[in-house]
């Protein structure tokens, strides 16, 4: 897999690098301010790109426009858009642009190496992957919606299904048989007035389009 990365953390950086080609990827180019991302990323078109929201000079939100821009410039270019806290707004405005091949993880994140790969490979895919803290500040930042008649187990299996985990994944993680992991999603997407889609990335970006466009409190 072929790697742009944009960083401005010189030292995160190159753990940054030397963790994926580590794993067996390519980097194929890094960027240290925000002008040199638009051009790594169109000469090298790589297979996903791993960027920083807040770059030089400005140190505000470089990186998420980059990626904004990039997604138009080069449309399905997989970005994985990391951040140092939960910035909800960010989140929201990047899932507002498409959900398809799209990531925001928190930085402490990639401390976590088997969670940081296996998000950056389900990025690169197609898929999505969500921070579990950004999910939790998506799910409770609304009031009087239809989220508010989700039984808790049902919060926790549409939190895990926004953060791009399979039915399998689910029932593991909270210790119960796939079916009722498939029940539950059914009620889900029965309260939330979703239409029932195919399992895999169809349901998700369903999910996380709700998420995305549903009215703020």
């Amino acid at each position: 897999m072929r790697v742009v990365i944009a960083e401005d953390n010189a030292l995160l950086r190159e753990g940054l690098v030397l963790l994926l080609t580590s794993a067996g990827h390519e980097v194929v180019a890094v960027a240290g301010s925000g002008p040199e991302i638009m051009p790594a990323l169109l000469e090298h078109r790589p297979d996903v790109a791993v960027l920083d929201v807040r770059m030089p000079p400005g140190f505000r939100d470089e990186g998420l426009r980059a990626a904004l821009e990039a997604r138009e410039r080069i449309p399905g270019l997989p970005v994985l858009v990391l951040s140092q806290y939960v910035e909800e707004s960010y989140a929201s405005e990047l899932l507002g642009g498409g959900t398809s091949g799209i990531g925001y993880l928190l930085k402490d994140r990639i401390g976590r190496v088997d969670e940081f790969l296996d998000a950056l490979e389900r990025v690169a895919a197609g898929g999505t992957a969500l921070d579990p803290e950004v999910v939790t500040e998506l799910l409770t930042r609304r009031k009087d919606s239809p989220i508010d008649s989700l039984t808790p187990r049902e919060r926790e299996v549409l939190g895990l299904m926004a953060e791009g985990h399979d039915n399998a994944t689910i029932a593991g993680t909270l210790v119960v048989t796939e079916r009722a992991v498939h029940k539950h999603i059914g009620n889900v997407f029965l309260k939330l007035n979703l239409p029932p889609s195919d399992s895999g990335h169809r349901r998700v970006l369903a999910v996380l389009a709700y998420l995305a466009h549903t009215p703020q409190a």
